[in-house]
């Protein structure tokens, strides 16, 4: 049923390229929407939308705003990451060079807002606007946090809870709160749309803290321990540093403090201190309650319970994924 929201959004994202000119503006910005991805966000829109109304294409205007959206933000991300690859591929910056990236991630911002505009909810334009307006401030607040982390070492659970939340969860929620408002929910769905995103996109990235120290290389289709190699101040790691015994607190502060200079032992090493305490079950646990949070919000939805389960079963799928 996915596949239905994902050939009706790229049908709909190639019938409306970026052609304009100069096109050494819009080349990279054609580039990075076709990298391709889940298209996850601009998914959960149309079938946020579909909850209340059934002309789910009528929707495709704000999925495609939310996408361009958040292809801007990883332009930009990859500039402040020195990222050379994103999905396998040259990064914009690298491609091209650092001012065209900059430039191209500009105008997709603004050509986000072109987009929402074309969405046929005149009552409720307001509205999404200022949704639109304050999840993309709090996706810029969230990757100046994640910055900030790097050179802090007193980086506590709330916060790196409240990061992820501003970096990768509010664009999930607010994907979902505004298809809701767009279809003519109340506020009340509204809320229980957004509260089911913010949890789902929260578990999520738990999800993914998870797996990129104990999924498998094969599956996850990466080198497993990344995080660790780079220093990354993960949920397993806070937890970790919270419940440790002073001796092994101060091993682990050793090890994710000092540049990597032979990763497997590394990797070993910090794994044996997270098994140690058991900190894979405490991230599953973690992850469980935001989890069970999100799918009692989508319970709570006022509209018939057969309705809910394309939602309820994609969500399902990626939280249950082993990649």
């Amino acid at each position: 049923m996915v596949e239905s929201y994902y050939q009706a959004f790229e049908a709909y994202r190639q019938q409306h390229p970026f052609d304009g000119q100069p096109s050494a503006l819009y080349n990279p910005v054609n580039y990075i929407m076709e990298l391709g991805g889940k298209r996850l966000r601009p998914i959960l829109a149309l079938m946020g939308y579909e909850l209340f109304n059934p002309n789910y294409e009528a929707a495709l205007p704000l999925a495609y705003a939310i996408e361009i959206f958040h292809n801007f933000s990883l332009v930009h991300d990859d500039i402040m990451d020195a990222a050379p690859l994103r999905r396998g591929k040259e990064t914009v910056h690298t491609k091209w060079n650092l001012n065209t990236a900059i430039l191209s991630g500009d105008v997709m911002l603004i050509y986000a807002y072109d987009y929402l505009l074309l969405l046929d909810a005149p009552d409720r334009m307001t509205d999404i606007l200022k949704v639109f307006n304050r999840l993309a401030r709090e996706v810029c607040e969230g990757q100046q946090m994640d910055m900030d982390f790097e050179t802090r070492s007193d980086v506590s659970i709330p916060e790196y809870l409240h990061m992820i939340e501003l970096k990768t969860s509010v664009l999930i929620a607010g994907a979902l709160e505004m298809a809701g408002l767009a279809a003519g929910a109340s506020a009340e769905d509204v809320r229980h749309l957004y509260e089911f995103g913010r949890n789902i996109g929260l578990a999520f990235q738990l999800q993914d803290d998870i797996l990129d120290t104990y999924g498998e290389a094969a599956a996850v289709g990466k080198q497993i321990g990344g995080d660790i190699v780079q220093n990354k101040k993960t949920y397993l790691i806070l937890k970790a540093q919270e419940l440790a015994s002073d001796p092994d607190r101060s091993t682990l502060a050793t090890l994710m403090s000092t540049p990597t200079i032979d990763p497997k032992s590394k990797i070993n090493a910090v794994k044996a201190l997270l098994d140690k305490m058991n900190i894979r079950q405490q991230a599953q646990d973690t992850k469980t309650q935001y989890q069970n949070d999100a799918f009692a919000h989508l319970s709570a939805l006022s509209i018939p319970a057969a309705n809910r389960i394309a939602l309820e079963s994609l969500a399902h799928a990626l939280l249950d994924r082993i990649s």
